[in-house]
Parts: C-alpha cells; sequence; structure tokens
C-alpha cells in the first residue's frame, strides 16, 4: 500500500514537489526545492512550501508560481470542506414529510438530532416536492458557482472604477506622486465605507466653506505643535530650491518633538542673492515663532544665507553658529579627518565595508546643510564595528596603520569620549 503512495498515486498537486526518503514512512515528506524533511504528511509539507504558517518553516527556494498554485488549492480546499462541514455535519438520518399538495406546496428536510445542534439555518430552506440530500449538495454547487461569478463581476467593476480614477488624473494633469498620498488613499477609503449615491461636492463648497473649514483644521494642528514649541523649543528650517518655472522658492518649517509642520513657502526670485533681505524673512520666522521657542535656525551653506545668519547673530544675540561652538567644531573637524583618511584609501574603505556589512558612512544625494551632522550620526551607529576594525588584525598587519595619519585616526576612534 505504502510503495504504491509513493509512487505517486495521488491527486494532491503537493506531491509533484515533494517525494518520500522512505516509501513506508508516509509522515515523513521531503522537499524537492530545499531536501528538508517534514513530519506531518503532505499537508504539512505544502504549508513549509507556502510559507506563513507557524507548524511548518518556509522554504526559501520554492518558486512564487509553485506557492501560489499550492496556496490557490489549500484555499479551494479549505472552502469545499467548510461548505460539505456546514450543509451536512452532524446529519445522521433524514425524514422527508410528504405532503400531498399542488406544485406551490412543499417539503423540509428534518434533521434527526443525535445529541448535536440543529439543521443549520442556512440549509433549513423549503425545497421542491421530492428533493434529497444529492439535490441539496447540487443546490450548494450552484450557490459557489454564483459565487465564482460575483467574484468575476466585482473584478471587472474594480478594473473599470481604477480606470475612471486614473483618467481623473489624466485629464486634470494632476501628477502621479499623488497617488502615494495618504490623504488620497483615505478620500478612497471613505467613499467606500460610504457607498453609492455620493454627491461630490460643488465648486462652491470646495472653494468656501469646505476650505474655510480645512484651514480650521490645520490651525488646530499648528496649536498643538505651538504647545510643544513652549515646552521644548523648536527648530527653525529654510530650505531653497527652484521649480519647473525657474522660480526660486523657500519653504519654512518649524521641527519639534511633537513633528514637523510646514508653514510657508515664499517666491524670493527677486531677493534670494540678498543676505540683508534672507536675514529679514528668517527674523520674521523667529518672532513668528517666539525668539524664546527657538533653538536652533537651520538653513541653506551658501554665501548669501551665510551672509543672513550672521546679521540675524547680530541683531539676536543668543544665536550663534553651532558649527564655531567649541566642543561640536573640534567633532566635526575629527569626523571630516576620519571621513576623509577612510574614503581617500582605496583598501581602507573596502577593510570598513567588510566590518560595516557595506553600510556608508557618508550619504550622497542630501542636503548639504545636513550633511555633517548625519555623518555624525552614522559614525555614532558605527561605533562599535569601526572600533573593532581598528584593533583587528588585518588593521595592525596593514601599511596604513603605520602611516601617522592612520595612527591618529585609530586614536580618534578608540577615545573613550568618540
Amino acid at each position: 500500500m505504502a510503495e504504491d503512495l509513493s509512487k505517486g498515486n495521488r491527486r494532491d498537486p503537493g506531491w509533484k514537489y515533494n517525494h518520500l526518503q522512505n516509501p513506508n514512512d508516509t509522515t515523513r515528506v521531503t522537499c524537492n526545492f530545499c531536501g528538508k524533511t517534514t513530519r506531518g504528511g503532505i499537508n504539512r509539507a505544502k504549508q513549509h512550501l507556502i510559507g506563513n504558517f507557524r507548524n511548518a518553516a518556509k522554504c526559501l527556494n520554492c518558486p512564487h508560481e509553485v506557492r501560489d498554485e499550492l496556496r490557490n488549492y489549500m484555499e479551494e480546499k479549505k472552502l469545499r470542506k467548510e461548505v460539505y462541514t456546514n450543509e451536512f455535519s452532524g446529519f445522521d438520518e433524514f425524514d422527508y414529510q410528504d405532503d400531498v399538495g399542488g406544485e406551490d406546496e412543499v417539503q423540509e428536510i428534518i434533521h434527526k438530532k443525535r445529541g448535536r445542534g440543529s439543521f443549520p439555518s442556512s440549509t433549513s430552506k423549503k425545497l421542491a416536492k421530492g428533493k434529497g440530500p444529492m439535490d441539496v449538495f447540487l443546490q450548494m454547487q450552484g450557490t459557489l458557482r454564483q459565487a465564482n461569478i460575483k467574484d468575476s463581476c466585482d473584478k471587472e467593476a474594480r478594473a473599470m472604477t481604477i480606470q475612471k480614477v486614473a483618467r481623473f488624473f489624466y485629464n486634470n494633469g494632476i501628477p502621479f506622486n499623488v497617488a502615494r498620498s495618504k490623504s488620497f488613499k483615505e478620500a478612497i477609503e471613505v467613499v467606500g465605507r460610504y457607498g453609492p449615491n455620493l454627491k461630490p461636492p460643488s465648486y462652491h463648497k470646495l472653494r468656501v466653506p469646505l476650505l474655510r473649514k480645512e484651514v480650521e483644521l490645520t490651525n488646530e494642528i499648528i496649536n498643538k505643535h505651538r504647545q510643544e514649541w513652549l515646552k521644548y523649543g523648536c527648530s527653525i528650517m529654510a530650505d531653497g530650491g527652484s521649480d519647473r518655472k525657474q522660480r526660486t522658492l523657500i519653504n519654512f518649517l518649524v521641527n519639534s518633538l511633537y513633528g514637523t509642520v510646514f508653514m510657508e513657502s515664499i517666491d524670493a526670485s527677486s531677493f534670494v542673492k540678498t543676505g540683508e533681505k534672507l536675514c529679514e524673512l528668517l527674523d520674521r520666522y523667529v518672532e513668528r515663532v517666539g525668539e524664546q521657542n527657538v533653538v536652533q535656525v537651520i538653513s541653506d551653506n551658501g554665501s548669501n544665507f551665510v551672509l543672513a545668519g550672521q546679521l540675524l547673530q547680530r541683531k539676536r544675540r543668543h544665536i550663534e553658529d553651532i558649527g564655531k561652538i567649541p566642543n561640536i567644531k573640534k567633532a566635526l573637524q575629527r569626523a571630516i579627518a576620519l571621513i576623509g583618511f577612510i574614503y581617500g584609501h582605496s583598501g581602507v574603505l573596502n577593510m570598513m565595508r567588510d566590518f560595516t556589512k557595506n553600510k556608508e558612512l557618508v550619504k550622497s544625494g542630501i542636503t548639504r546643510f545636513a550633511l555633517s551632522f548625519l555623518t555624525l550620526q552614522r559614525l555614532h551607529c558605527q561605533k562599535t564595528n569601526l572600533r573593532a576594525m581598528f584593533t583587528s588584525d588585518k588593521w595592525m598587519i596593514s601599511r596604513w596603520s603605520k602611516l601617522p595619519k592612520g595612527k591618529s585616526i585609530a586614536h580618534t576612534i578608540l577615545m573613550t569620549t568618540f
């Protein structure tokens, strides 16, 4: 019997991707992709191939199409089992009460209980005269076919719906990245929850009452940020850039422990090159947020912003260049020397990547004024790996460890105040 089963005399598709090492033991099944043997028959083996089951570790070598095939098979099998269980479990006998009447008369299938639950309500429907349990089963099969048709209709309805949404984007020139917006997804969800017959807002409502209400809600959010500014202080951030029309825009944001809030975007094309005008702009935001709440003002490091910062320091005496504070200045100088040495020697750079598992110490393509402090953060995160590198035999026997610069860098890394 076991010998016959081991030769694949099975309908379960799981046997296409598994086999028995011992024909006499059908509980131990071996995976064809990774060679792992599971205990629990073909069902456990399928769980191993599909993954995300507590009883079996996921096969990392199983192709996606095989995983999808087995998952669909198990879901269909589960559905068939549930339907059969719900409709026929606990049915030991059927008794038919014939009623001699016209064609409109019906009869009921009555369940003779044996200490179990009564006939399920979903199947206690009245059937045409003379129908038996097989008729009930065929009726359920028809219900399943209707469900499949409904699923097909749902797919078609969804395809048509999202096509309409896409056309709305195309016809109105809406940027595609709007689809990534959280508010766009929330709008789609609430429309779906509302259901049919939702009337869209009119031009007037969008332009006046709804806009006014949104401004009120936004002010409430900003007020919550202001409460945090009063408690712990905040940072004013001015970030400049150019749009498609080559206008110079400066975005003003305020950051605190509560989060970051966008305040305003200014068209600074006419005065961006003038340090005095930029200083007036920065000073206006310091006043708007509250001088006592401002911990720092972060801006670009262009010459115009540098001049604006110097002028702002003269007016606001408690504001100073963070890069010139002695402790921070010394830390930045050491970091620059360390990064310059590592990235200036390809051998040291490769060694560093081995110890940090290919994690870089400098990230390119980010805002320049934040680069120094993000680099400090990365150095701190990689502290353990860098110390392991500069105390390893690989470093000790390298020619770079004999260089005066290499010795200085190693000393910096191994400082207790790193």
